[in-house]
């Protein structure tokens, strides 16, 4: 927000009415051992429906191949859960502390921040990470970050997260378009808020500054 980020508005390009006609994501990959404590396949499928991918890809338990996990610019949609799913990102103090985290290290360029929301159990994410970078490390700069700050400064005891995360590689601006409006309409599922706008910790709201979409993502 802008008193806590001191930020400006800088929101996405990309628009539902693009006319854009990609196909969807073709890799989604939940990391080895980090499963959710309620990711049952019913879960996961119900997951994958509402974003279109049900059907579309393979869902492997264990790692890529290590050659596809450094590469070039690649964008992912992170989801990771709080410990037993608690809610500990339900106080407007943890929640905040979230969202200041995922900007420090934004500021700090370790990956670029497209869509988030912080919802009371659990975060979901849209970035891109370069180069240099892995996914597994921006989530464990956040996650790890965060944990540390929280016991520092709200008072929290290990452990705060769950192990690990889940993660689906973003290839096409379809795709990209399906997640951020699935990003946005949590809190308004989770009847958090009436209109997804209104939610002070999702980059719906118009307070945030965002990076935009990425061009390296195809288009049909």
């Amino acid at each position: 927000m802008r008193g806590l980020l001191g930020t400006v508005t800088r929101k996405s390009s990309l628009s539902a009415g693009s006319g854009i006609t990609a196909s969807l994501p073709r890799v989604m990959r939940f990391v080895s051992g980090h499963r959710f404590s309620d990711d049952s396949k019913r879960t996961r499928g119900k997951r994958l429906q509402a974003l279109g991918l049900l059907g579309l890809m393979s869902i492997p338990i264990r790692n890529a191949e290590r050659l596809h996990v450094v590469a070039g610019a690649r964008t992912f949609f992170v989801t990771s859960s709080t410990w037993g799913k608690c809610g500990l990102l339900q106080s407007a103090r943890s929640a905040k502390l979230l969202v200041n985290v995922l900007y420090h290290y934004r500021q700090q360029l370790e990956y670029r921040l497209h869509e988030f929301v912080v919802m009371p159990d659990h975060v979901h994410l849209l970035i891109t990470v370069g180069a240099k970078m892995t996914v597994e490390k921006a989530v464990q700069l956040i996650k790890g970050g965060f944990a540390f700050r929280a016991g520092r400064e709200l008072g929290f005891r290990a452990p705060v997260w769950q192990k690990g995360f889940s993660e689906v590689r973003v290839y096409e601006q379809k795709a990209y378009l399906g997640i951020r409006e699935y990003i946005h309409a949590n809190p308004v599922k989770r009847l958090l808020v009436r209109a997804c706008v209104d939610y002070p910790y999702s980059s719906a709201n118009p307070e945030f500054e965002l990076d935009p979409p990425p061009h390296h993502l195809r288009r049909f």
